[in-house]
């Protein structure tokens, strides 16, 4: 909001820059993936709130862009350059123009581009998937896979294993196992 840049003061923006970034860690390290849906322009703070997600799908008229350096400010390039390469994240940041949902695609800052009248659809079929799966093991998975971005690879892996070993004893992935070995769904409680 434009009105609140002109409004506030250099005070002041400390304290709603702070909840600007507890907003995207509690999104980042939610224990469940997040899934962004995204059917319109998604700037600035829109944009990075579509990069914090662990996936993204766009609708054909969607848009991403990183304008603060329009208005005199910068940021986002933190989160946005987990998911876009350097050259891209660049161009975004100092020229502040939009990408196409299709250019999203194509530098890997979206998962799928659908039609509008697509797009919850998607959204609800992937999220179907998922939450057939244990609530443990998507837990662990996601704390891994935030934890293991910054690291080694080797560092990394051995962390994932870590987490492997701890859900080997856990009832969900005993029945994981045995629903696939008997060809039924699985049922888990969460133990």
């Amino acid at each position: 909001d434009l009105k609140e840049f002109l409004a506030a003061t250099a005070e002041q923006d400390s304290e709603r820059a702070a909840v600007v970034r507890a907003t995207f860690k509690s999104i980042r390290l939610c224990r469940i993936p997040v899934i962004a849906a995204v059917n319109g322009p998604a700037l600035g703070a829109g944009a990075v709130l579509a990069a914090v997600s662990d996936i993204r799908i766009a609708s054909e008229k969607a848009t991403f862009a990183m304008p603060e350096i329009n208005v005199g400010r910068c940021g986002g390039g933190a989160h946005m350059g987990r998911l876009l390469p350097p050259g891209m994240l660049r161009l975004m940041y100092f020229t502040g123009e939009p990408i196409s949902a299709w250019e999203a695609h194509r530098v890997g800052l979206v998962e799928q581009v659908v039609a509008p009248r697509r797009l919850l659809a998607a959204a609800h079929e992937i999220a179907e998937i998922i939450a057939e799966k244990s609530p443990l093991g998507l837990r662990m998975a996601k704390e891994a896979l935030n934890r293991v971005e910054f690291m080694p690879v080797e560092e990394g892996y051995e962390y994932e294993q870590s987490c492997s070993t701890r859900l080997m004893a856990t009832a969900d992935a005993r029945e994981a196992v045995r629903a696939v070995v008997e060809k039924r769904p699985p049922v888990f409680t969460g133990r």
